[in-house]
Formats: structure tokens, C-alpha cells, sequence
């Protein structure tokens, strides 16, 4: 794989390790400075409301201007948000704060695009390991994220947080930085015959929807259930370093696989290995049903973590494969609004949920889902195999 492909990597693990820091400590700062109890989430939904706003405008400004300028541009906002943020911890200013965490939302939002860049600096038959290998980065995150949480509390006088705003600020320059070394293809030339088709047209081609329906699954379960899971855990009597420690293999399961799953999409298919990530999540929703020893809760979110690997990445190189160069931007658009738009409602809902309805009858909620891919995943082959034979 090329230099491009490793070097859009490693900014991806600093768009990680930035997100695990800033959810490290974020509930923890809302808790410290809201003025009343009910808005203590008001900085983790506004930064999630970041995220989402962003994703249709930085597809079509990166369709416009490239993606060094769009990527750069991302950076430079979650700078500016995390700059905010410090002063506002330094003078103890929940609404200010939130304004800072509601940019830095921005800024991850230009980050997703990491892994469709990751395609376009490689060659055609690589587009799944350079998807995998784009991923594979929040393998350093899972290690640097949680660390610099830890340690980057000494880093100040001004507030215990404030340290980990600044590491946030750090990680933004380097990733600026790394971005300026990266050859990236020209933007495409808007040329007559090559003006991006109405959208209306450009989801009816083949694959484009039940691609786009497997990332938000794949997302949205993988979200709601490994939000959930350390506020179950508490419940059933686990201190917190246990459920850490649960989650801290759970981010492992998601990312080590990276290394592979893109050899294992081109020999066996994007709609096998999707089918593939469905099945494991149905194992891990049997085994939370099952029980809540530790154990249970494990292994159950490495097949989580695991599952999401297979079916996010193979519905990733199955999307890029669905739309013609030119609609592009607004192809990517559509995805990622549609994704993050998932993952902000099922982080949102998640406590609620577990809170409410409990911890085993939550996962019966979100089974049909996951049934729903497999239907649909596997009809999808069988018709295929059909058209072959």
C-alpha cells in the first residue's frame, strides 16, 4: 500500500484519538460547569449536532476545492473549537464551552471523509485495503486516547480539563500538518458532459441504497450498544475500571481487524463479509440476553466491535463502487449525513434506552435491525448468484 494511504491513516488515528479524548472528559466538564442538571449534555449533543451539520457541506466544499483544502479546512475549525473551549474552561463558561465543542463537532465531521480520500490514492483493486488500512489507525487511538485523558490533566493550573482541549488543539496542528505532505488527486473537472446528476438519479443505482442502509446499521447498533454498556455494567455492580476495561476491548475489536479485513472483502465479497458482520452482531446481542457476568459483557463487544469492522468497511467499498466519479460529493454527502445522523440520534437515545427498558430488552429493540441487513444482504446475493448461473 502507498505512502498517501498510510499518511491519511495516521490522520485518521489523530481524528480518533481526538474524538476518545473529547468523550473521555466531555461529560465530566458539563457535569463541573453546567448551571443546572439538565443541561450537563448540552456540550456532547451539541458536538454530535457538529458532526451532523457538517457532513453534507464538507463533501460538496471538498468536491469544489479538493481535499488537502477541505481536510485542512476541517482541521482549522476544530482548532478554533478546541482553542475556544480552553478559554472557556479557564474562565468557567459553559456556553462558550459549547459553542467550542459544537465546532470541534465540525471538525470531526470533515474528518469522516478520511476513508473515501483513502480510495482515490490508490489504485482501483486496492480501494478495500486502503478503506481498511484508513481505519486501522483507531488502533493508536484506542492506546493514545484514553492515555492522553489521563495525563494531560497535569498539563494545567487552570482547570483539570483544560489540558486535554489543549492536547486537542496539538493533534489538529499535526494532522494540518501531515495533510500538506499527502498528493491528492485534481478536483474533477466540471466539464459538460461530466455535471453531477440530480440525486433523485444517482440513488437508484445499483447497490447505492442497501450500501448506505448497512453503514447506518452497522453504525447505529454498534453506537447504541457500546454507549449503553459501562451504564449497564455499574448497574449490574462492575466498578468503572472494569467497564473501561470492556470498552477499551471493544475499540481493539473494532480496529485491529483493519489489518485484513480488506483482503478478506476481495476474497470473499463485500456482501459476504457484510452478511458476515451481521451474524456477529446477532451473536453478540444473544450473549448480552443471555447473562451479565464479565465475561458476557467481553466478549460480547469485541463480536461488536468486530461485526461493525466487517459490515462498516465492506458497506463502505460498496458505496464507493455505486456512484460515477462526477456525483461524487454529492453521493459522499448523502452517505455521511445519513451515518452520522444515526450515531447522534443512537448516542442520544442510548442512556434513555437503557435507563427505561433495560439493558437485555434494549438489544431485543435493535435485533430486527440486524435481521433486516441479513434479509436483505442475503437475498441480494442469491439474486446475484442467479443472474451469474
Amino acid at each position: 500500500m502507498n505512502r498517501n494511504v498510510w499518511l491519511l491513516s495516521l490522520c485518521q488515528a489523530l481524528l480518533m484519538t481526538g474524538n476518545i479524548l473529547l468523550i473521555s472528559v466531555i461529560g465530566l466538564v458539563g457535569k463541573t460547569l453546567a448551571p443546572d442538571s439538565s443541561l450537563i449534555t448540552l456540550p456532547v449533543a451539541l458536538q454530535f449536532l457538529g458532526l451532523m451539520s457538517a457532513t453534507i457541506p464538507a463533501s460538496l466544499i471538498m468536491g469544489k476545492l479538493g481535499r488537502r483544502k477541505g481536510f485542512s479546512i476541517g482541521n482549522i475549525v476544530g482548532i478554533t473549537g478546541a482553542t475556544i473551549a480552553t478559554y472557556a474552561l479557564s474562565q468557567q463558561a459553559f456556553y462558550l464551552l459549547c459553542v467550542g465543542t459544537f465546532l470541534l463537532g465540525i471538525g470531526i465531521g470533515f474528518g469522516t471523509l478520511y476513508r473515501f480520500a483513502a480510495i482515490e490514492v490508490c489504485d482501483e483493486s486496492a480501494r478495500h485495503r486502503a478503506i481498511s488500512i484508513s481505519m486501522a489507525g483507531g488502533v493508536l487511538a484506542a492506546v493514545l486516547g484514553p492515555n492522553l485523558a489521563i495525563y494531560s490533566q497535569q498539563w494545567s493550573s487552570d482547570g483539570l480539563y483544560v489540558g486535554a482541549f489543549m492536547a486537542l488543539i496539538a493533534l489538529n496542528i499535526i494532522a494540518l500538518f501531515l495533510l500538506q505532505t499527502i498528493k491528492f488527486p485534481s478536483p474533477i473537472e466540471h466539464h459538460e458532459s461530466a455535471i453531477a446528476e440530480p440525486l433523485s438519479e444517482i440513488i437508484k443505482a445499483p447497490n447505492f441504497v442497501i450500501a448506505v442502509f448497512a453503514a447506518m446499521v452497522s453504525y447505529a447498533v454498534m453506537n447504541i450498544l457500546m454507549t449503553a454498556t459501562p451504564l449497564a455494567m455499574i448497574g449490574c455492580g462492575f466498578d468503572f475500571h472494569k467497564a473501561a476495561g470492556v470498552i477499551e476491548w471493544h475499540v481493539l475489536g473494532m480496529f485491529v481487524p483493519a489489518f485484513f479485513t480488506g483482503r478478506l472483502i476481495e476474497r470473499f465479497g463485500a456482501r459476504t463479509m457484510i452478511l458476515s458482520g451481521g451474524l456477529l452482531f446477532v451473536l453478540c446481542i444473544a450473549i448480552n440476553i443471555h447473562g451479565q457476568s464479565i465475561w458476557h459483557f467481553r466478549l460480547a463487544l469485541v463480536l461488536l466491535g468486530i461485526g461493525w469492522n466487517f459490515m462498516f468497511i465492506a458497506a463502505t467499498g460498496l458505496f464507493s463502487q455505486s456512484y460515477k466519479p462526477h456525483n461524487k460529493s454529492k453521493a459522499q454527502a448523502f452517505n455521511e449525513f445519513f451515518v452520522f445522523s444515526c450515531v447522534t440520534i443512537t448516542a442520544l437515545m442510548s442512556g434513555w434506552l437503557e435507563s427505561t427498558v433495560g439493558w437485555q430488552t434494549m438489544n431485543i429493540y435493535v435485533l430486527p435491525f440486524v435481521l433486516a441487513i441479513i434479509v436483505v444482504f442475503g437475498f441480494n446475493a442469491y439474486t446475484s448468484h442467479r443472474a451469474l448461473a
